[in-house]
């Protein structure tokens, strides 16, 4: 007498492996393209949030949902107008002013200030007992709505909306960029393992107000 319940899913299994495979296949290829990526770490202009040859995890659908906000880190279809690139490139930054924000710098304590609020930015780049000042020149502008003012962490090495701002002769919208632009949210380094972290939002940007 033959065993059905055993000798039939045996053999079903093999049928249906090529199925569950091109199942799996295309999950992965949906989810690359439309809700997660990685991208790895090519500049220093993120420092010492991210180093060179970090892998992070980038949601891409977060943004279908809601705007942009102060303090994430995002990643973004650079402007022609900021890279050499013909073909494109991603650049990865973090937002420091969304559409509507005052932002200036610097106070007496040498402090961004956005919307009249300063702001402490405790993961600027340092080292060797030496830190980045938040800017290397005074500016006061205004993000124009539907756009981002974003910075590197490491400002020194950074080209930024700030270095865009001066090389365009303070023109904000080559400056700033566009909403749609924004390809997702940066919000895990998983590579290399010893450095894994979230990239949560710093608690400073909890008391700016909207403009």
């Amino acid at each position: 007498m033959i065993d059905e319940q055993t000798d039939k899913p045996r053999s079903s299994f093999w049928k249906e492996l090529p199925i569950l495979l091109g199942v799996a296949i295309l999950v992965a290829v949906l989810v690359r393209a439309f809700v997660l990526q990685t991208f790895f770490i090519p500049s220093p202009s993120m420092e010492n949030t991210l180093q060179i040859d970090d892998r992070v995890l980038v949601n891409k659908l977060v943004y279908d949902f809601r705007s942009p906000r102060r303090g994430e880190v995002i990643v973004f279809k650079a402007p022609l107008e900021w890279s050499s690139n013909p073909d494109g490139e991603d650049f990865i930054k973090r937002v420091i002013g969304v559409g509507g924000d005052h932002v200036v710098c610097c106070d007496p304590q040498d402090r961004l200030v956005i919307n009249g609020k300063p702001l402490d930015e405790p993961y600027i780049f340092s080292a060797d007992g030496q830190r980045d000042k938040p800017a290397d020149q005074e500016f006061d502008i205004t993000v124009p709505e539907g756009r981002l003012w974003v910075m590197g962490d490491h400002r020194s090495a950074s080209g930024d909306s700030l270095e865009h701002w001066q090389q365009s002769g303070q023109d904000i919208t080559v400056a700033t960029i566009d909403e749609d632009e924004v390809v997702g949210r940066a919000f895990t380094v998983f590579w290399p393992v010893s450095r894994a972290t979230w990239l949560s939002v710093p608690k400073q940007y909890e008391g700016i107000p909207n403009s």
